[in-house]
């Protein structure tokens, strides 16, 4: 039997083209989106490896090498702001992931459809609120004869600011965004839910199977392959700790459990007018995001067969 050959790209490419055409012409604003906004501001990395002035301009200031690298590994708050990130980027990762999973799950258990969705409505607001305004409610929850304080002091705790306390700050955040995003992140995982075959748990209440076994045996493989994708996206922003909640609620006393890589850059960079360290600290943040990425990307798809590429 004669072997039929294979077209080669360009003419593979033109035969889809010219099928999907307007596929194509739809996606074209993305790219450039992602190409101006994404790719071409990559440009200005170079400044991490100069002595960056806006006099000379990104080419004509003077070439440092890896300069700003060896200040900022041999600081003294390299180890501080990197224990930070991670121990904050843990605990998020920890307690604030699971948290809309077992909220979707929760409400797909729920019979009653109008307490479903009030629940869906609640858990969805702190979402939609501005982060300044977010912060200033935390900051009013935690402050002396706030409401968290309020009771607090009436199981017999003291009356303290809170925000004040180093040893409190990471509490008070993870929490945080556990309120904040929970609700909103919950519908990925909802919509994931509405994929499961109904048949399935009809065939296990035959056999018997309680809500738990249900949940355990198919409403938690059904959405696996969404849990897995999440978690490898997750990881590739492990480290990127949201520096503008940050920002907004610690000051120079908490600096020692609060200070972040995001938060440090913003200081030597925009306050301090280091633009050279402040990128070099930002590119090293994200080529160790992008190990992180690559390594939950391949593990995954060892594990579990479930990938982005």
């Amino acid at each position: 039997m004669r072997k039929t050959a294979t077209a080669s790209f360009p003419v593979r490419f033109k035969r889809d083209f010219l099928l999907n055409k307007y596929l194509y012409l739809m996606m074209i604003p993305v790219l450039a989106y992602y190409v101006i906004f994404h790719y071409a501001p990559m440009y200005g990395a170079l400044i991490a490896f100069k002595e960056y002035t806006p006099m000379k301009g990104i080419v004509h200031s003077p070439w440092i090498g890896f300069q700003n690298f060896h200040d900022f590994f041999g600081s003294y708050y390299f180890w501080r702001i990197l224990k930070n990130t991670v121990v904050i980027s843990l605990y998020t990762l920890c307690f604030e992931f699971p948290a809309p999973i077992i909220l979707a799950i929760l409400i797909n258990e729920l019979a009653n459809k109008k307490f479903q969705r009030f629940v869906q409505t609640v858990t969805y607001m702190p979402y939609f609120i501005s982060l300044v305004v977010i912060a200033g409610m935390i900051k009013d929850f935690t402050n002396n004869g706030g409401l968290v304080n309020t009771l607090l002091t009436y199981f017999g705790a003291n009356d303290t600011a809170m925000l004040q306390k180093p040893e409190l700050f990471r509490t008070i955040y993870v929490l945080s965004e556990i309120w904040q995003k929970i609700g909103w992140e919950s519908i990925i995982y909802l919509a994931a839910l509405m994929s499961i075959d109904q048949e399935q748990y009809e065939a296990a209440r035959m056999d018997g199977a309680t809500r738990l076994k249900s949940i355990w045996h198919i409403t938690i493989p059904g959405i696996l392959p969404t849990i897995s994708i999440m978690f490898i996206l997750r990881m590739g922003n492990l480290l990127n700790v949201g520096f503008e909640k940050i920002i907004l609620l610690y000051n120079p006393s908490t600096y020692d459990t609060a200070d972040v890589i995001s938060s440090f850059v913003y200081r030597k960079g925009l306050l301090e007018f280091g633009w050279s360290y402040s990128a070099a600290v930002g590119l090293f943040n994200s080529v160790i995001n992008l190990a992180l990425l690559i390594t939950a990307n391949k593990i995954s798809k060892r594990i579990s067969e479930n990938s982005l590429w």
